[in-house]
């Protein structure tokens, strides 16, 4: 494909005008006039009134949990996760965690996502409909402990872990990769954190955690841990050794984040998540001061209720300002590459996330001539503040578009919801009973 006239975001977070073209699954060319080969391009894609930017990367996520949007609201955590969400998450299956995820795929790429990162179970259903769906992900099994003995090998998790990077890990031409996962500090015990860092080295495969997502989470650990924050834990039992996405990172401190940035961790920060449950806000400016990789999350729809990334962009944007009271924080262009590059590098991908010849054509399309997007004084600020998911007008994965103009070209959406719908029902008469 070729786009004509159109405006681009380079990878310098500029804007410019010019053309773009697609071979395969690679961007072959960038320049201000056509290429001399500009039939060979195949669809010339007409670029007046569009914007051109890379895709976008939800990098914490737990997609099946599409199935209990708005169940759980105005609750307190401990009360949301207890009464509402654990017995809700007992009922799904495999088979009802399918049409979840293929929705809320539908959902990412409808809003310019072109990969996730995922931390959940079911990973049939889940590595199934990200195949199907043509989008790219990072998915993790959960393991959950709760005793100070159970070792790693006592776990299923250690036998599931190497079967699912054995059938899964580089399946769809490098667009699938599983990540080995730590639910959190408090829901594991040492040895388990330490032989699953050890394995995510062995497999050669990456790692995803919750890391200091409540302040009493982060206290708690302090208590019990020597007064080791749980990145300090973590560090202490080598578990960064392979690269890492932190999620949340609401409540780290200053030698955290000097332990992130020396070991390569990212953090995925969830603005909208921390918010909604009143967790707080994560010290983004001073992570990016201290040279963290600090990239963008939705987390579950259940603590959100979309995943529209462009309102994480804009909440990530614009929070700080407020939280700090100094208005030049977190710049326009820091937003952006946490919604592209950053997300890109999280997920191991060194050829994604930005708009250069040889990169990956993972790129998305926003109509810019609209009422809410004129004029346009400086094209980043617009992007950034008043863009809406809604202006997305195609994506494109690997140089296939998987939607474009309201179509869905990879997935059923009408059966997508029907069966949500239906797995939902059946989930709530279960509980009733």
């Amino acid at each position: 494909m070729l786009f004509s006239n159109i405006d681009y975001l380079t990878s310098n977070f500029s804007v410019e005008r010019g053309f773009v073209g697609t071979r395969g699954a690679q961007i072959a060319y960038l320049g201000s006039e056509a290429p001399a080969d500009a039939e060979e391009y195949g669809e010339r894609y007409d670029g007046a009134g569009k914007l051109l930017i890379p895709g976008m990367y939800n990098t914490h996520a737990h997609v099946p949990m599409t199935l209990l949007r708005g169940y759980g609201e105005n609750m307190a955590l401990q009360d949301w996760l207890f009464k509402r969400i654990f017995p809700f998450e007992e009922k799904i299956t495999e088979e009802r965690a399918y049409p979840a995820t293929s929705l809320a795929i539908a959902e990412m790429l409808r809003f310019g996502v072109v990969g996730f990162t995922d931390m959940y179970y079911f990973m049939d259903a889940r590595a199934r409909a990200v195949i199907e769906s043509g989008i790219k992900a990072n998915l993790c099994q959960g393991i959950m402990v709760f005793d100070a003995q159970t070792t790693y090998e006592q776990t299923p998790n250690k036998a599931s872990n190497e079967h699912f990077v054995r059938q899964y890990h580089g399946q769809a031409d490098g667009r699938l990769k599983i990540d080995l996962n730590i639910h959190s500090e408090y829901i594991s015990n040492p040895q388990v954190v330490q032989a699953v860092g050890e394995h995510a080295v062995q497999l050669g495969v990456q790692t995803h955690v919750h890391i200091s997502e409540t302040k009493l989470e982060h206290a708690e650990c302090k208590q019990r841990r020597g007064g080791l924050t749980p990145v300090q834990y973590f560090d202490s039992l080598d578990f960064f050794r392979a690269p890492c996405t932190a999620a949340h990172c609401v409540w780290t401190e200053p030698e955290d984040w000097a332990i992130m940035a020396e070991r390569g961790v990212t953090v995925a920060a969830n603005p909208a998540s921390n918010a909604k449950l009143a967790s707080g806000f994560a010290p983004v400016p001073e992570m990016l001061a201290a040279g963290v990789n600090v990239a963008l999350g939705t987390d579950g729809v259940a603590s959100n209720n979309s995943h529209n990334i462009l309102k994480e962009l804009y909440l990530f944007a614009l929070l700080y300002k407020g939280s700090t009271g100094d208005p030049t924080v977190v710049t326009p262009a820091e937003a952006l590459a946490a919604a592209t590059i950053n997300g890109a590098r999280s997920q191991g991908r060194l050829d994604c996330g930005c708009l250069a010849v040889g990169q990956r054509a993972d790129l998305v399309v926003l109509e810019t001539n609209v009422a809410w997007a004129q004029p346009v004084h400086n094209a980043l600020n617009n992007l950034v503040f008043s863009a809406q998911g809604s202006d997305v007008v195609l994506t494109m994965v690997d140089g296939a578009v998987l939607y474009r103009d309201g179509q869905w070209p990879t997935i059923d959406v009408e059966k997508a919801i029907a069966e949500t719908q239906a797995a939902t029902g059946d989930i709530l008469a279960e509980l009733a009973v």
